[in-house]
């Protein structure tokens, strides 16, 4: 290699490696959120032939109304205060269908606020305490017996420092099986179905907000 073109290669490497490393740290910001796992496991093991539309009971179903077949978990959004960020997730999942109302539609799956509207189907959702607003990932038309893959992104804002809280609720300690055995390819425990139902939440980019 020439020296001119070694130059040349050496002052690219030099300007790209700032801009990558700058993204992994912006994407650091949303450490909390980058893998997180809503998940409702069934009780009883997958049967070899499921029945198509079986209903199951939930590993996290208890005889406490407070516990029964919900779970929150809280975490702090990085960054800093003040500074406002776009967080661009990736949702994959096999989740049963979930009606929303009084909220905003994105795509066929992602709802923007509102409130669930129907008593019995699973419930995934993400609250952001700053911009304060709410998020539904499993939405439909109507509810039923079937299950289903997801696999879309949605973006939304969430300040430094904001509270994050993914919550969790099949409301009767009930569920739509994985019948189907459905697989999402590359999200464990793939190339094995789940016995029973999640949501895997990546994060793919992240930009502050000028």
């Amino acid at each position: 290699m020439n020296c001119a073109r070694f130059l040349v290669c050496l002052l690219a490497s030099i300007s790209i490696f700032p801009m990558a490393q700058a993204a992994d740290d912006l994407k650091s910001i949303a450490a909390a959120l980058d893998g997180y796992r809503f998940e409702f496991p069934c009780r009883d093991p997958m049967p070899e032939n499921p029945k198509p539309g079986a209903d199951g009971i939930s590993a996290r179903m208890t005889d406490d109304p407070k516990t029964n077949d919900k779970f929150t978990d809280v975490k702090t959004f990085g960054g800093e205060p003040g500074k406002r960020y776009k967080v661009t997730l990736r949702v994959r999942g096999v989740v049963e269908p979930m009606m929303y109302k009084d909220g905003q539609q994105v795509g066929e799956r992602f709802y923007i606020g509102g409130t669930p509207n129907n008593a019995t189907y699973n419930i995934y959702q993400l609250s952001v305490s700053a911009p304060a607003q709410h998020f539904f990932f499993n939405r439909d038309d109507k509810v039923g017996h079937r299950i289903f893959t997801i696999d879309y992104t949605a973006t939304i804002e969430i300040e430094g420092g904001a509270t994050l809280t993914l919550h969790g609720d099949g409301q009767n300690g009930h569920m739509i099986t994985n019948f189907s055995k459905l697989v999402v390819p590359e999200v464990p425990p793939a190339p094995k179905p789940y016995n029973g139902q999640f949501i895997q939440l990546d994060v793919t980019d992240v930009a502050e907000v000028k």
